[in-house]
């Protein structure tokens, strides 16, 4: 029997790279798939047709997870078209580097309000019926950069550190109420974003991972299956790391 057959999931920043990559994975797992995307409307039209095609049902909702009011809106109406919502997937997420001496405030406050403001609007949002069921996963990805930093990124270090401390707490909060709270930190995935990083930064990328090559965004999408999944109903508040050995 499919891992997810009669689950519900909610993928934000699903129309491209690791959040394609974990709606298409739930829908093969056999998950009822709700997902959002913002700019990309016809990647997330796309998306829609193909995840329809797996047999499930799927619904593509283009929806501003850094907009408080949105995104409680979004699961009002999530759960008006699916009956419940079993696992929330925070996925969305911006990059803006720059050494700090030239970052602007602008640049501080998207990747914040992007990165991290969205996962507590959607999860603030998702607690209620989860707690009402008595039953829910949410799973909160964060980055191997928010562990251990990297230069020209403290917008965005500082936001995937506070999607950890974020997964603890909320963890601790919600457990006596069987819903779980989890983060994966990827390491360096091969992306449509990481298409953007020169050659030589890329190869002294994998020369640095122990297992010398890149991830594949259906890695880290598999993470969330096991995640989303009862295999792992007894592990909250812990954080996943699958980065090939980058940081042990």
């Amino acid at each position: 029997m499919p891992l997810l057959q009669g689950k519900v999931a909610l993928v934000t920043g699903a129309s491209r790279g690791i959040g394609r990559a974990i709606a298409t994975r739930f829908a093969q797992e056999g998950a009822s798939v709700a997902f959002t995307y913002l700019s990309s409307v016809e990647k997330g039209q796309a998306l829609e047709a193909e995840l329809a095609a797996l047999g499930v049902k799927a619904k593509g909702y283009r929806s501003d997870a850094s907009d408080y009011k949105a995104a409680e809106e979004l699961i009002t109406q999530v759960i008006a078209d699916f009956g419940t919502l079993d696992v929330l997937v925070n996925n969305a997420g911006i990059t803006r580097d720059g050494l700090l001496m030239r970052m602007t405030e602008e640049a501080w406050d998207e990747v914040i309000r992007v990165n991290l403001k969205s996962v507590f609007n959607l999860t603030k949002a998702a607690t209620r019926p989860m707690m009402k069921a008595k039953s829910g996963s949410i799973i909160n990805l964060t980055s191997i950069v928010g562990v251990r930093g990297n230069a020209g990124q403290a917008n965005y270090a500082a936001s995937k550190a506070g999607i950890i401390g974020f997964t603890k707490s909320v963890a601790l909060e919600l457990a006596s109420r069987n819903v779980r709270s989890n983060a994966i930190a990827p390491g360096f995935i091969i992306t449509e974003m990481t298409g953007e990083v020169s050659e030589k930064a890329v190869e002294e990328w994998m020369n640095s991972i122990p297992m010398k090559r890149g991830g594949q965004p259906e890695e880290i999408a598999d993470a969330c299956i096991f995640l989303a999944s009862d295999m792992s109903k007894y592990i909250t508040g812990q954080v996943l790391q699958v980065n090939g050995g980058l940081l042990t």
